[in-house]
């Protein structure tokens, strides 16, 4: 696979922009559907980018709501299982949970794929009204955007700004 050079924001070594990129989280509700909407967004068609979670949740209106707020439509996402995803040759996955980095680390032993953990807290957690339960949400979401933002290098983008 041909590779893109990214400059790595922690060193002046290039680092490649890998072609197909999973996001994987415990449940594909939330947390992995956002970063993966939001790569999309950012990326355009330069990346494959896929989301999955260790288990099949269900899809979160809330998730939707607060995407559309930046401008990126995830209502067509439906939750996917790691294991029942067609295709596993990934450049990267970027877990955002304890179990799926353990689940991932399982599935590529014996593959060269690189692994990297976000640990991102589940806004699913927050309990209150629904203005609050909503700003736990926009919390998650950027700081994914802004993770994605720094680890790709998309801070100097002339993507619209989100």
């Amino acid at each position: 696979m041909m590779k893109k050079d990214l400059i790595s924001t922690t060193s002046l070594t290039p680092r490649p922009l890998p072609d197909a990129v999973l996001f994987a989280c415990t449940m594909n509700s939330v947390r992995s559907p956002m970063a993966a909407g939001i790569l999309r967004h950012l990326a355009a068609r330069n990346m494959y980018i896929e989301s999955a979670g260790v288990r099949m949740g269900q899809q979160d209106p809330f998730v939707t709501n607060v995407m559309e707020e930046i401008g990126i439509d995830v209502s067509k996402h439906r939750p996917v299982a790691i294991n029942d995803l067609f295709d596993t040759n990934f450049d990267l996955i970027i877990t955002l949970t304890p179990e799926a980095h353990h689940q991932a680390l399982e599935l590529t032993r014996t593959m060269s794929v690189d692994v990297d953990y976000w640990p991102t807290l589940d806004p699913t957690f927050v309990t209150g009204n629904r203005e609050q339960v909503l700003q736990s949400y926009r919390t998650c979401r950027d700081t994914l955007l802004s993770k994605i933002k720094t680890f790709f290098n998309f801070e100097r983008s002339h993507k619209p700004k989100i």
